[in-house]
């Protein structure tokens, strides 16, 4: 997926670094007997304390137990004696049914979004919404910018959610303060023009990056629809209008009232 990131470490390259004195301990994992669930929960965070476990499930297929920890999936096996890092993708449909997990477990309610501290963007008659995440020097949301003002007939939200640079903050904050926050927005992201002006308003900054970093969005852009689920990452348009549309017509909650 096109996103831009926190530069920092993700959690499954703490999996990987923890692995590395980890692996010979998991590979003599108990023999044999089935376990329950709170006793591979117990056995993973026991063997891996680096990467706290939330949750573990069945799943059907190979066998697998489903373990999230934290944004991420992964897999072990009933005896918790390996751990799968990656995606399974279902050969029969093509789809990629860890990505569509992580979607579901990230899913939010679209109407409780904090829609005072965002920009919002009007095209058309609006009625379609989408909720993005974005940080004004991340080149893959002025890429998706760029083609999302194409669309029509949308209501944008958009958060400013400065990661990548304190350079970042001081633009976003900028953007905040302009008279005209909407065309601030879209002179810097799509026709590439400087932020000028005060930026010492009251903004929104700290509270979004506080609202992102409680829900782990390590990357931008990140997108919300209707019918609460994320999308991390650059969509193509012809998937980006699809998914507006089953959002939509997916009985969701709207921010009508926003």
């Amino acid at each position: 997926m096109d996103l831009c990131r926190i530069p920092r470490v993700k959690a499954s390259m703490k999996i990987v670094a923890a692995l590395g004195v980890a692996t010979l301990s998991l590979l003599l994992a108990l023999p044999g007997q089935a376990q329950d669930l709170d006793r591979i929960k117990s056995e993973l965070k026991k063997r891996v304390p680096e990467a706290p476990v939330d949750a573990v499930r069945k799943v059907p297929y190979g066998g697998l137990f489903e373990v999230v920890i934290g944004s991420e999936v992964f897999y072990t096996d009933e005896n918790a004696s390996f751990l799968v890092l990656g995606s399974i993708v279902d050969l029969r449909t093509k789809e990629n049914v860890t990505e569509l997990r992580m979607r579901q477990l990230n899913k939010v309610d679209f109407a409780q979004l904090p829609f005072d501290s965002a920009i919002k963007i009007v095209r058309g008659n609006g009625s379609r919404k989408v909720a993005i995440f974005e940080d004004p020097n991340c080149g893959y949301c002025k890429r998706f910018e760029r083609d999302l003002a194409g669309v029509n007939d949308i209501t944008v939200y958009v958060f400013l959610y400065p990661i990548l640079s304190e350079g970042s903050v001081a633009k976003s904050k900028a953007i905040w303060c302009s008279a005209d926050r909407g065309k601030a927005w879209m002179d810097t992201m799509v026709r590439d023009m400087p932020v000028s002006g005060d930026s010492t308003c009251a903004n929104p900054v700290d509270k979004n990056l506080a609202y992102g970093q409680a829900r782990r969005i390590n990357g931008t852009p990140t997108l919300f629809f209707e019918d609460g689920e994320r999308v991390p990452g650059v969509m193509a348009m012809a998937d980006f209008e699809k998914k507006l549309a089953s959002a939509k017509t997916g009985g969701a909650k709207s921010a009508s009232s926003k």
